[in-house]
């Protein structure tokens, strides 16, 4: 086998190996001198004092539980569970707790008025369409005076009282409702000749002694959920106290707190006297009484500009003797084959 290796030239096996370019410049520069001294191998070997071992230190810190860092200056101090926001101050209403009245049953019958223990009639039909309207607008309301209702009429005569006492009486069968009766016709108070009972101290007197609680003047009667407050002591200023703060102090005192309490306003005619118009800013509803065939288009339209402090108006037309549907109440019954 034939032996291969590489051929070497004549001149290079006799010329000097070429130095590298940092060997030159070592030679000439002297780089050895950079490099570090050697440290003699005879000096002696240093003495370092061991570490303290802090015994206590480290004792407490094991034992000590972790506390948090403390808040900076004007932070308020972080709470694990926020604090219950408090609860709504509900205000609670008043109990209506004037003498106890027994309303006469035949004076009822006498003014034609709702008897509650009578069976249904058409006129108790009537006031239950009238009411249902007057409920539904109190109750869309959040406003407390959209339960009281003030029932007036332009000329005396009209059947305002008639229907107030009605209306209260078809209120008052609702399950869960309390209805005040208030008879603000000071000039001829009738409520209570009307139910055969005893006036006494009322409204009037309310507004003209600020001592006394309205709501001792206010009495539960023996139709159930019906509650009665007389006029009161009559006086030439009745028209001033009307119109003084103290009436709003009386008739919030009255309904603040009671949501499922109405109160009813029988007042004079508007045309006649000055009490509806001063009442009309305190009331949320409004029911103005007309009589068929003898109110007149001008006297509707005046009454309605003195009430105009009520947002809500509404119209009852009474001893109406025409119904252009042909409807009449209390006919529906029982029939014989």
């Amino acid at each position: 086998m034939t032996e291969q290796r590489k051929i070497e030239r004549e001149d290079a096996k006799r010329a000097p190996k070429a130095r590298s370019l940092f060997e030159r410049a070592d030679a000439a520069f002297g780089l050895d001198g950079l490099n570090p001294s050697k440290v003699p191998g005879n000096l002696p070997a240093a003495k370092v004092a061991p570490r303290p071992i802090k015994q206590k230190e480290e004792a407490a810190s094991a034992v000590a539980p972790r506390t948090q860092p403390a808040p900076l200056s004007g932070a308020a101090p972080h709470s694990a569970e926020p604090a219950p926001a408090p609860a709504p101050k509900v205000e609670r209403a008043v109990t209506l707790c004037g003498p106890r009245m027994e309303i006469d049953r035949d004076y009822m019958i006498a003014a034609d008025l709702i008897v509650p223990e009578d069976p249904v009639t058409g006129l108790l039909e009537e006031f239950r369409i009238v009411k249902r309207e007057l409920l539904a607008d109190a109750r869309a309301s959040d406003d407390d005076a959209a339960r009281r209702i003030l029932i007036c009429s332009p000329l005396p005569g009209e059947g305002k009282t008639y229907c107030a006492t009605n209306l209260a009486i078809a209120l008052a069968a609702e399950r869960d409702i309390e209805v005040v009766l208030v008879d603000a016709d000071m000039i001829n108070p009738s409520i209570t000749r009307r139910l055969g009972v005893e006036a006494g101290a009322g409204l009037m007197d309310a507004l003209a002694d600020k001592t006394l609680k309205p709501e001792e003047l206010v009495s539960p009667t023996d139709i159930d959920g019906l509650f009665i407050m007389p006029a009161g002591t009559s006086s030439a200023l009745d028209a001033e106290y009307l119109t003084s703060s103290r009436t709003a102090e009386v008739l919030d005192r009255l309904t603040r707190g009671a949501p499922n309490r109405f109160v009813i306003f029988d007042t004079p005619p508007a045309l006649a006297a000055s009490p509806a118009a001063e009442l009309a800013a305190h009331v949320g509803q409004a029911l103005l009484v007309v009589r068929a065939d003898e109110t007149s288009r001008a006297a509707l339209e005046d009454t309605r500009q003195l009430l105009s402090a009520c947002p809500d108006i509404k119209l009852l037309l009474n001893a109406a003797q025409f119904s252009p549907s042909g409807r009449r109440f209390g006919d529906y019954g029982e029939r014989e084959e």
